[in-house]
């Protein structure tokens, strides 16, 4: 090998102008001439072959032309945490430049006459560098991202230079292998938030000794690493304090049980993961602490906890408050329904999954979503208010109540015995007859079907003691309470619902207003028709 290539060359991450790779072959490639590189990028269009040359195999790439071989002067294999730190925050020294020294050739040797400006210079450095040292000790929060990182250098160095460190950014950078993050970070004794994502690394394949140098972290990002969730448990051991794990767009497709580990864990990211089986969430659904989960972009198309019947609770994700779920594969109710099961549960995000397209009308698609999770506070980020909720529970009990009764649901408790097949579909229904009473039968009698819920109103939403607000054209279910609608205008208005007075008025009515004074009516009740206006004071 050349001086110019490391020893440990081969493995290791490499800059070569802007693309990055790994180098996979060192060696000469006949019939040139010198020394080569044969490197697989990161960007296979970057790429010419398989690393197949005349014939001969030197080495593999994932991508049939993902490799090529490159002279050595065109890689670069980075520089050490430090130097990347001072570069970053202007703290390198200055060249080596003396003004006031001058240099004699003197019997075969140089002489070096130092006047009394070289003497003020050398005290000048001494000065600069006790400033810089002083800045690297100031430094709190250190983003390194995309400094071309390889390495931890010098021992205790980085200790020694930065000592209050206790979030690092070192995304993007030329780690080869998760030994060189324990490197850095055993340095860094109060290092709290690390991020390492998009670091194409080695990751320990057996169990292995337990650092210190992981003790305090809270935040750990691992995005685009990579690495498995096998290799996340043999490392798990040295995160005894970790709160927040993410690790979106890697190899996770099959999950283990934690032993003993990441049982103070309150946040996992597993986005972008293809795990496609929602049975493999069981493996971490007994993490005592978790309370965020995120799963966007799984390609789950279905949830089950097996746990636990009908209006029951499941033993599964005690502590889970939110879970996201959106841009999935989910296209069946019985999955909303099972996530009622989650005693924690207070916010879901499930937009862009084929369930959405089940109703025309969103805002009737919110409504019983909400009806079907009787603990959820807030859905796709968009807080439940109580009369929202009271609406679309009692619209909920009224549409579907026809289908309870055929099912051998009654108002009379010694007569109720409703299907197993619909307990199935609407869990909540006996606890929603418990909190409003059962539906009776003249009650439920010229219901409008379902599918006429989706009869829509266009709409013009004005405030007129608010001129500067500019009328709003909406389109609205005639079938939609005055709870439900005030529940909009929160959204809209960020507005309590409570504080809201609704009326409107028509072109039939000769400028008199109609006030919308009766919270469970639906607008159909005051004969609202297309191209009214609902006018909206607080």
């Amino acid at each position: 090998m050349t001086a110019c290539v490391p020893l440990d060359a081969l493995g290791r991450r490499i800059l070569c102008g802007t693309e990055y790779a790994t180098v996979r072959y060192v060696g000469t490639v006949p019939p040139t001439a010198g020394l080569w590189l044969g490197v697989e990028w990161d960007d296979p269009q970057r790429g010419k072959h398989n690393g197949t040359h005349e014939g001969t195999q030197y080495f593999k790439c994932r991508h049939p032309k993902g490799g090529s071989f490159i002279r050595s002067n065109k890689a670069n294999f980075g520089v050490d945490f430090l130097t990347a730190v001072k570069d970053r925050y202007g703290l390198n020294d200055e060249d080596n430049v003396h003004p006031g020294r001058e240099n004699t050739l003197f019997f075969g040797r140089t002489v070096e006459f130092v006047g009394m400006d070289s003497i003020i210079e050398q005290q000048r450095q001494v000065t600069e560098h006790s400033v810089s040292f002083s800045r690297l000790n100031q430094l709190v929060d250190i983003s390194v991202r995309e400094c071309a990182v390889s390495h931890a250098g010098q021992k205790e160095e980085i200790g020694r230079t930065c000592a209050n460190i206790r979030c690092v950014d070192l995304s993007k950078n030329l780690i080869s292998s998760w030994e060189t993050v324990t490197d850095i970070a055993s340095q860094v004794q109060n290092l709290e938030t690390l991020n390492i994502s998009e670091n194409k690394m080695k990751f320990p394949a057996t169990s292995v000794s337990v650092s210190s140098a992981f003790l305090k972290l809270r935040i750990l990002a691992l995005n685009q690493t990579e690495i498995t969730w096998t290799e996340v448990l043999l490392c798990a051991p040295g995160w005894p304090a970790l709160e927040e794990l993410y690790l979106t767009s890697n190899n996770i497709t099959v999950l283990e049980r934690p032993e003993n580990v990441l049982q103070t864990l309150k946040l996992l990211d597993l986005s972008d993961n293809q795990l496609l089986d929602g049975n493999q969430l069981h493996q971490i659904a007994h993490l005592p602490s978790l309370e965020q989960l995120m799963l966007r972009n799984t390609g789950i198309s279905s949830i089950h906890f097996p746990d636990a019947g009908f209006g029951c609770k499941t033993e599964m994700f005690p502590s889970l408050k939110h879970l996201e779920i959106k841009d999935n594969k989910i296209s069946q109710w019985s999955s909303v329904n099972e996530f009622d099961k989650l005693p924690s549960l207070r916010s879901l995000e499930c937009r862009n999954n084929p369930l959405m397209h089940t109703e025309k009308n969103q805002e009737t698609l919110r409504q019983l979503i909400i009806a079907k999770i009787g603990q959820l506070e807030v859905l796709n980020k968009s807080e439940i208010l109580p009369a929202e909720r009271k609406g679309a529970e009692l619209d909920y009990r009224k549409i579907f109540g026809s289908d309870w009764i055929a099912a051998g649901g009654h108002w009379n408790p010694e007569k109720n015995k409703p299907s197993e097949e619909f307990l199935a579909a609407h869990p909540r229904y006996p606890s929603l007859c418990l909190k409003y009473g059962a539906p009776e039968e003249g009650e439920l009698k010229g219901q409008e079907p379902l599918t006429l819920k989706n009869q829509l109103l266009t709409l013009t939403i004005k405030c007129p003691d608010k001129p500067e607000q500019n009328p709003l054209e909406r389109k609205l279910p005639d079938s939609m309470t005055i709870q439900r609608l005030k529940g909009l205008l929160f959204r809209l208005f960020k507005i309590p619902g409570s504080e809201l007075k609704l009326s409107y008025e028509s072109s039939k009515l000769e400028g008199k207003e109609v006030e919308l004074d009766n919270d469970l009516k639906p607008l159909q009740f005051y004969s609202i028709e297309n191209g009214d206006s609902v006018l909206v004071r607080w």
